[in-house]
Formats: structure tokens, C-alpha cells, sequence
């Protein structure tokens, strides 16, 4: 059942009888006559102190009920519509007063351990801005880069989980006649009539599902996963197979639906542990589509299902389209697509059994560069595509072991046999410095060309791992966000690929 709409008007002029208050009263009135609910709230009326003269706002004493008042009518909209001037390019100091005063911690966000430390609480609520000013509104929005719509749709209702609709500038107010007045209060009316259809198009509704979407399929680790396949397609290139593009981009794009779907049954068979993890970030934690209520487990559970058919009926592609590749394709892809799956997915779940970590360093290192040797018609048994994945996949480990930190105790609860929840946090730390002095190690030993350099870049990076490393060991109170470490660590794979892929092409 749809949600009903509530909507609350904030006239933030100072003033009686202003231009703001009309067209409070008129967007008022274009609400009310489609028969939707509607408070106007006029701020110059409430008594309040605007200033917050304790370190926290929350802990102000409230000299008076309008504070809390406002609050409540707060709580009841989910649409909220700030009428006010422009001055000095801003609101004016009794909006920001009330903001500060009402937006306070635990009310309108809360402080946590995890992603930025802090946690909306207005999500699903929307706002729209309507302003007025004597600067044109080219001047103020190019030259300017408007301010006061940023500070309060983007550093205020934004970070409060608020998704603006529209923002809506009458200008210039000084010389404008009676008739220019008249006209942009009807333009207000109209503003509050068109609610009838809700505060978001279509477009800005599809624009929020994309958004959600791309944040669940965490496109920030699908780099590496591309470029070991390119690595792999082109070491056979260099071997003599002819390299086919269109098979190669079928390929991909069958690599790529089949981690889409080991991400998503990531979220979707680890929602116990997301949302019990107080310390997630970008690198570790999952996406928290689900924890947050962006999509529903229908949704991602459908997706799974989805990119999973897909990638079958492209992998049956590619058994057509490569000539002489069963025998090789087929290992290839089974491998692949058992181990990604089989990450998170019952009955293996080998995230659960402390083999998560040695799956995803194998699948995002060897298997991703078999895959793309076969695919241009190379054999699994070719020694070099080995020589090439040990590295990476050694130094893949690092950060895989590392990211099970943060996630320690939300594991620890759901019994997720992690390395770090086997071993504790400092223990895994130690664990994946070794593995990044194995990676170097491998390099020296090896002694292929396609590693030519690599050690330029890598040592110095393994050593500062290892700094990094050491002070977290030889902290007292460690921290249970490593951020840092992760980025160090996560770049240092950096090398054991792009340096390879320059060789290769």
C-alpha cells in the first residue's frame, strides 16, 4: 500500500507578511485542494534561542515547547518544503538557527562506528527548496555555485537522508512589480497542486533505483577482476591465438554477471552479519542495500536469480562460438562459477569455513586469467598462466584476510569462521603481511619476464604494509576500523597486474 502524503511547510523568513509567506500560503493552499494533508509551520512564531550554547545540541536545554513541536511535525511529513529569501547568498540566520536547534543528533542522524560515522534517519523522506533573491540566478548558481541550496539540500536534508525534488528560484525580488508577484505566487499554487502526483518523477524515482543498484553491485572491485581477464586473454595473444574481441566482451560481460551475482548472494546469504557490523566501510561490510532498506530481498534475491540464468545461457554461447573449447572451456567456467557461488551460497558457503578468503584470491587471480587464456583458445594446462596468477594471487590475500578485521565481531556472532575470527584480528594481520612478502617473494623466484619492474613498485609498498601493519600489531587498543591498511593493502595488487598487463600488450 502506498504511503500516504504528509507534507509540512517551512516559512524561514524573519517577517511577517512577507513574499516568502505568501507563497507559503499559496503552496498551502495548492496542497489542501488536492486533499493532502498539509502543516505550515512559520518560524518567526516559534521561541527559541538560535544559538546552540551547549557542545552538543542535543543536550541544550529547551527553554520552550516549539522546539519540540517542530519536531514532531517534522516526524509526521515525509515531505517537507523550505520556503525562504536569499541573503548573502544563504538562509537567513533564523532558518539556520531552527536547523541547528531541531536537525540534532539522534533526531534527525545518528553517530556510528561504521561508514562515515554517521547514519541518516530521515531516509525515504523528500524536500523541496523555493528561495528568493536580487541575484540572477545564473550569477548565483555559475559564479556563486548557489551556497545556500547546497548547504541546505546537499550538507543539510541530504546528509539527513532526504532526497530533494526540486528546487525552485523566483528572482530578482528587487524591482519586480505587483503582476511579476501575483505571477510567481499562482507559479507557487501550481508547485503545491502538482503534489497530487507526489514529490518525485519518474525520472528521479529510476535515478534513485540506479543509484541503489549500482551501490549493491559494488562497482569499485570489478577493475581488478577485468583486468586479470584482459591479462589472461592477452598472454595468449602473445602465445600465438588469435585475439577474438567479440568473444573476448562475451566473455567479460559473462565474468562480469557472474560476480554481480556473487555480490548480490553475498548480501542476500550474509544479511545476519551486515547487520550486526558496527565497523563496515567501502572496502568491507557489504554493499548494506539490504540492511538500509534500499532493496528488498525479493529484489536482490530475483537478481541473483536473473544474472545467474544469464550468465548460463553465455556460457552456453561460448561453448558454440569457440571452436575445440570444451575440453578447456568447460573446467574453466565450472571451476569459476562454483567457487564464486559457492563463496556465500548453501550448501559450500566457504566464507563460513575459513576458505573464503583462499576463494576469493583464487578466483580473482587464477581462474579470472584462465578464463581469459581458454577463452582465446589457449589450454588450461599452459604453465605460464600459473606463473602468472601465483603473484596476484598471493597478493590478493592481504586484503581479503585484512577486511575480516572490521568484520570480526559481527562474525564472531554468527559463527562466520573467518581467519580473523579463527585466529583474532592481530593474528590475521601477521597472516596477510606474510602473504604480501610471499607475493614478492614469488616475484624474484619466479623470475619471468612479465615481471619486469614489478619490484620497483611492490617493495616499497610491502614495506609501508608492513609499517602499517606493525603499528596496528603493536597497538594496545587497535583500532576495529583499519580503512588505511585496507586502501594500502587493496592498491598493492596493483602492481602484480597492470605491471604484468603492460608486458603483455
Amino acid at each position: 500500500m502506498a504511503q500516504t502524503l504528509n507534507v509540512l511547510i517551512v516559512n524561514g523568513h524573519p517577517r511577517k507578511n512577507s513574499l516568502s509567506e505568501a507563497f507559503a500560503r499559496a503552496f498551502y493552499l495548492g496542497v489542501s485542494g488536492q486533499k493532502i494533508p498539509c502543516k505550515l509551520l512559520n518560524l518567526y512564531e516559534l521561541s527559541f534561542n538560535l544559538n546552540v550554547i551547549h557542545h552538543s545540541p542535543k543536550k541544550q536545554l529547551t527553554e520552550d515547547v516549539d522546539i519540540p513541536k517542530a519536531q514532531e511535525l517534522i516526524s509526521w511529513a515525509n515531505h517537507i518544503v523550505f520556503i525562504y529569501p536569499t541573503w548573502w547568498g544563504t538562509v537567513p540566520a533564523l532558518l539556520k538557527g531552527f536547523i541547528d536547534r531541531s536537525f540534532t543528533e539522534g533526531f534527525a542522524f545518528q553517530e556510528i562506528e561504521g561508514g562515515t560515522g554517521y547514519a541518516p534517519l530521515f531516509k525515504g523522506k523528500t524536500a523541496q527548496l523555493i528561495t528568493t533573491m536580487d541575484t540572477p540566478y545564473l550569477v548565483y548558481s555559475v559564479l556563486y555555485r548557489a551556497p545556500g541550496n547546497n548547504m541546505l539540500s546537499k550538507a543539510t536534508l541530504g546528509f539527513c537522508g532526504f532526497h530533494i525534488s526540486k528546487i525552485t528560484a523566483f528572482n530578482p525580488v528587487r524591482g519586480s512589480n505587483a503582476a511579476t508577484r501575483d505571477k510567481w505566487i499562482g507559479e507557487v499554487h501550481a508547485l503545491g497542486a502538482a503534489l497530487k502526483d507526489g514529490p518525485l518523477t519518474i525520472y528521479q524515482k529510476t535515478l534513485i533505483r540506479i543509484f541503489a543498484w549500482l551501490k549493491a553491485i559494488r562497482l569499485q572491485f570489478y577493475p581488478m577482476t577485468f583486468l586479470a581477464y584482459w591479462a589472461g586473454a592477452q598472454l595468449a595473444a602473445s602465445m600465438g591465438f588469435q585475439f577474438n574481441r567479440a568473444i573476448f566482451w562475451i566473455g567479460y560481460l559473462w565474468l562480469f554477471l557472474l560476480e554481480i551475482a556473487t555480490v548480490l548472494s553475498n548480501d542476500f546469504f550474509d544479511y545476519q552479519t551486515d547487520e550486526k557490523n558496527k565497523y563496515f566501510s567501502p572496502f568491507s561490510g557489504g554493499s548494506r542495500v539490504l540492511v538500509e532498506g534500499d532493496l528488498s530481498f525479493s529484489e536482490v534475491k530475483k537478481a541473483i536469480i536473473a544474472c545467474i540464468t544469464a550468465a548460463v545461457l553465455l556460457n552456453i554461447l561460448l561453448f558454440t562460438i569457440i571452436p575445440n573449447s570444451l575440453s578447456n572451456l568447460l573446467p574453466a567456467t565450472l571451476i569459476l562459477t562454483v567457487l564464486a557461488l559457492g563463496y556465500s551460497i548453501p550448501p559450500l558457503k566457504l566464507a563460513c569455513r575459513t576458505l573464503g578468503e583462499i576463494t576469493v584470491g583464487f578466483t580473482h587471480s587464477f581462474a579470472v586469467i584462465l578464463c581469459g587464456f581458454v577463452f582465446m583458445g589457449g589450454s588450461c594446462t599452459n604453465v605460464t598462466l600459473w606463473i602468472l596468477g601465483l603473484p596476484l594471487f598471493l597478493s590478493i590475500l592481504p586484503s581479503i584476510t585484512l577486511a575480516g578485521i572490521p568484520d570480526y565481531d559481527a562474525d564472531k556472532q554468527v559463527e562466520k569462521q573467518t581467519i580473523a575470527v579463527r585466529l583474532g584480528r592481530k593474528n590475521a594481520a601477521l597472516i596477510a603481511v606474510t602473504f604480501a612478502w610471499l607475493a614478492v617473494i614469488a616475484v624474484i623466484l619466479l623470475k619471468n619476464r612479465l615481471f619486469d619492474g614489478l619490484l620497483y613498485g611492490a617493495v616499497p609498498h610491502v614495506f609501508l604494509l608492513s609499517r602499517l601493519i606493525y603499528r596496528y600489531v603493536n597497538n594496545a587498543e587497535a583500532p576495529k576500523r583499519i580503512d588505511w591498511i585496507l586502501v594500502c593493502a587493496l592498491t598493492f595488487i596493483m602492481w602484480f597486474v597492470i605491471v604484468p598487463l603492460y608486458h603483455l600488450t
